[in-house]
């Protein structure tokens, strides 16, 4: 089989990358509170728009396969990288005389160190994670079931997400039982948004295989997370589809 030439993985991952920016600049470090059944939820802001990043992570490897989702992680968290250390030189830049904003431009935009670094451990440990248990799970399921695959990644994937970002991030920052009650919460809703999702995400993952004319299985992919190659072995033409 020749070099398979792929029509939408470019824009796939800029939709991954474009996600995750924008969902950890913008909320995990603001703690928001609504009503349900008369009952306050507590959770992080973040959370609302995040877990499209796993949507996008679970699209990436059920179509194009675990590799080409690794190279996606590695770029997001290029991305997310380079974002905040943007936002702190940015931050950190003298104003200038007459220039009054710096305070208010400093809460929205200022980064604390713990903060950035739980924020990169927990995306890149948390996404491998589900990209890696989405991969295996569709060898065992022979392809079959994916909202067992989505909702099961997203479950793996999500607790060690949390439990890396909110400890490192806020304990002794936070009381610990707002630490604990944010984790849990984001957890649930994280999971709840991607069982809310599964039916886009298999809107969206047929018509990509369809368009693209195939279906990846990672039988002889090397797992490590610390790779950004890539075959075409692992290639399998869509049913009615010529090898």
């Amino acid at each position: 089989m020749g070099l398979h030439r792929y029509r939408y993985y470019d824009l796939v991952m800029a939709a991954f990358v474009t996600v995750l920016v924008c969902s950890n600049l913008i909320g995990p470090a603001k703690v928001a509170s609504l009503e349900v059944f008369g009952t306050p939820f507590v959770f992080g802001a973040g959370v609302l728009f995040f877990p499209l990043s796993y949507v996008f992570g679970d699209v990436l490897t059920e179509v194009y396969g675990y590799a080409r989702a690794r190279k996606v992680i590695w770029a997001g968290f290029a991305g997310l990288a380079f974002a905040s250390f943007m936002s702190f030189v940015v931050v950190e830049l003298p104003p200038a005389p007459g220039w009054d904003q710096q305070e208010i431009y400093a809460t929205v935009f200022g980064q604390v160190p713990r903060i950035v670094f739980a924020s990169l451990s927990a995306f890149f440990v948390g996404e491998i994670v589900n990209a890696y248990v989405m991969a295996r799970m569709k060898i065992w399921t022979k392809g079959k079931h994916l909202w067992t695959r989505t909702i099961g990644s997203t479950i793996v994937g999500q607790a060690a997400d949390s439990l890396i970002f909110y400890p490192v991030a806020f304990l002794g920052v936070w009381d610990a039982s707002l630490v604990i009650q944010v984790m849990i919460s984001n957890f649930l809703l994280k999971v709840g948004w991607e069982a809310v999702l599964t039916p886009v995400t298999y809107r969206i993952v047929g018509a990509l295989k369809k368009a693209e004319g195939i279906d990846v299985f990672d039988y002889e992919t090397d797992f490590t997370p610390f790779s950004l190659e890539t075959t075409d072995d692992d290639l399998e033409p869509e049913e009615g589809e010529a090898k």
